[in-house]
């Protein structure tokens, strides 16, 4: 996953959910960056955006999606990665589109739609993220620390079918992103991707998350 970490995961047995003011500060820092998100975005064909072109837009991104992997998934700042995961994917996949389609911009777009996906089996696996490996690490909470009344819960229903609804929905908007370049240039939107090499990303489009919600249980992790 192409996200660069500020800072590290502490070790397994030192995680815990965040305290009441660090939420608080997490949060409205959280809140800022998604607003100059927007802003930039909505500023993207101005002159004095910090965002003017799709890679601008992904790399910001990617700074808060990092961000987000931090928070622990220890309850309750569980229920809050997911959320703010949730709304970096749903801004996303809506300003993605606002950008010109072109061999630059295109590979671009699905490298980070591919972090998007890799980042929500990690979420709803209730990993901890480990900047050393760049993969998710299974989080273990042992009969000690469930006494303490530490645990993981899953997803709800409610933000599987959000989650489900924006995923499918995002390969047409992205067809009809591509139309556009098809009509400048007069050409197949399966024949440019296959050109670009894009085409089997294209298909497997958060095919990693979808697999996984198809087969989620909604069990919250035992102690061990």
């Amino acid at each position: 996953m192409d996200v660069n970490m500020q800072s590290s995961v502490p070790a397994l047995k030192e995680l815990h959910a965040l305290s009441s003011a660090q939420e608080r500060k997490l949060v409205d820092y959280l809140d800022e960056q998604f607003l100059q998100l927007m802003r930039g975005y909505k500023k993207r064909s101005e002159p004095t955006t910090h965002l003017p072109t799709l890679r601008d837009y992904v790399d910001a991104s990617r700074q808060i999606l990092s961000l987000v992997l931090q928070i622990p998934p220890i309850d309750p700042s569980t229920s809050l990665r997911t959320a703010f995961l949730l709304r970096l994917t749903n801004d996303s996949l809506s300003s993605i589109v606002g950008y010109p389609p072109d061999s630059v911009s295109l590979p671009e777009a699905l490298d980070w739609l591919d972090d998007l996906d890799q980042a929500w089996l990690i979420v709803l696996k209730a990993q901890v993220w480990s900047p050393a490996s760049g993969a998710g690490v299974d989080l273990y909470v042992d009969a000690a620390d469930a006494s303490r009344g530490i645990k993981t819960s899953p997803i709800s229903q409610t933000e599987r079918i959000r989650l489900r609804s924006l995923l499918v929905g995002s390969s047409a908007s992205l067809e009809e992103w591509l139309e556009d370049r098809k009509e400048q240039e007069e050409q197949d939107v399966e024949n440019m991707l296959e050109r670009l090499g894009l085409q089997a990303e294209f298909d497997d489009l958060f095919s990693r998350t979808l697999d996984y919600l198809g087969g989620l249980n909604g069990m919250v992790v035992d102690p061990v």
